[in-house]
């Protein structure tokens, strides 16, 4: 049942993504950081992330990259970290899709999400961008993509691991703290990296 739902959640985001035609996005500067992510996410999704009680915790990487690329430009890298780690990496077919859908795919969905009501509901402001959908939005992203899997693994039958959300919890906030860095840095000096950045919104005059 757990890998149907995931081949179908792949093979749904990966069609809508190339639906709407991402590749054009890499005609301006958004080239970069899309080489950049498929040369160095796939090593830190192939990094040994164990611990203690024998938890498994990786880096995601997703919330950032739907910052820099946008959510369809960013499913189809993460397809090709996914195919990347698969074929240099030790583990199977089923497991690589998991890894997949679990950090990268899921995340990076709720990560549009989140900053789609962040866009409808918080002011145009930096600090709204830096802060909310690059450090507590990935937080947020990522830790519930985490408990989803959680919970999905023990309805499949998985054993229950008391530690599982703390480890969870943990990992979001490191997710987070990398994303936001590097969301604040590129709004500073490299705002032509980030897709979802526009200084005719968030760097507009306050109206008097």
């Amino acid at each position: 049942m757990l890998t149907g739902f995931e081949i179908l959640f792949a093979f749904c985001a990966l069609a809508v993504a190339l639906w709407l035609r991402p590749w054009r996005m890499l005609q301006g500067e958004l080239l970069t950081p899309a080489l950049a992510a498929l040369v160095l996410l796939p090593g830190l999704w192939l990094l040994p992330q164990v611990l203690p009680k024998g938890l498994a915790i990786q880096f995601s990487g997703a919330s950032l990259l739907v910052l820099m690329l946008g959510w369809p430009l960013a499913v189809v890298v993460l397809a090709l970290v996914a195919l990347a780690v698969w074929a240099v990496g030790s583990a199977d077919a089923w497991a690589a899709l998991s890894q997949a859908v679990w950090i990268g795919l899921v995340p990076a969905t709720l990560a549009l999400g989140i900053g789609t009501l962040l866009r409808r509901w918080l002011p145009p402001n930096p600090f709204v961008y830096t802060l909310g959908r690059g450090f507590l939005g990935t937080a947020v992203a990522v830790f519930l993509s985490g408990v989803l899997m959680e919970l999905l693994h023990r309805l499949a039958g998985a054993p229950a691991l008391e530690q599982a959300l703390v480890a969870r919890w943990l990992m979001a906030w490191g997710d987070a703290f990398l994303t936001g860095m590097f969301a604040a840095v590129c709004v500073a000096f490299a705002p032509q990296w980030l897709a979802t950045w526009s200084d005719a919104r968030y760097l507009k005059p306050p109206v008097l």
